[in-house]
């Protein structure tokens, strides 16, 4: 598999999704309940490892959920890894495994990038974890890999670009995923480099 074809010597921020677990399989939303990958997110986490080979890391970081630990650990990199619980998965609160279409029984016009969930975050919340996140990183000097969860990534994209968290609902995730967030011509210029390539996952 070929990385990210880098220009200039700007850090590049690679973004891994957690592998499948029985909840992402069944389209539940799952924020802080701590589920175990499937047999096939396990394999498929493994498969991050070929593809993520040869890259080197200033830093690795980690949400603390086991989802994301294991993927990380399966990628090859359980000993760089620091958790950091600002990657923890959007706090679904009420509609924490809970499925869209059922939400939107009872609330034809949610949308979870706009309205947020009620006994759990806003958009502006995760916004301002993704940003804290993004202040560290942004600092490195090298490339940098993270592990966290499919809402939680989309917002940190959108706010690597600059807009509202609600920019994230156009970035859509697969598990097990690999993007990368980069500049064009210097760090006043963010732009996505790679999305949702699941190319070592589909070989």
């Amino acid at each position: 598999m070929g990385t990210v074809r880098k220009d200039n010597d700007l850090p590049v921020v690679y973004l891994a999704r957690h592998g499948e677990t029985p909840w992402s399989l069944t389209g539940q939303h799952t924020g802080l309940t701590d589920l175990p990958l499937t047999e096939r997110g396990e394999q498929n986490a493994k498969a991050l490892a070929s593809r993520l080979n040869g890259l080197k890391f200033s830093m690795v970081l980690t949400s603390p959920l086991q989802r994301a630990v294991r993927t990380c650990a399966l990628a090859g990199f359980a000993s760089a890894a620091t958790i950091d619980r600002g990657l923890l998965e959007w706090d679904y609160g009420q509609y924490e495994g809970r499925r869209t279409a059922e939400i939107h029984v009872e609330r034809p016009d949610w949308e979870l990038f706009r309205d947020g969930c009620p006994g759990g975050e806003s958009p502006d919340q995760v916004a301002a974890r993704a940003d804290d996140v993004l202040t560290r990183v942004r600092g490195a000097r090298a490339d940098v890999l993270l592990f966290s969860s499919g809402h939680f990534l989309r917002v940190l994209a959108a706010r690597w670009l600059g807009l509202a968290p609600a920019g994230g609902r156009y970035l859509l995730l697969s598990t097990a995923s690999l993007s990368a967030l980069g500049y064009e011509h210097n760090r006043s210029q963010p732009v996505i480099r790679l999305w949702n390539d699941t190319r070592h996952v589909d070989a």
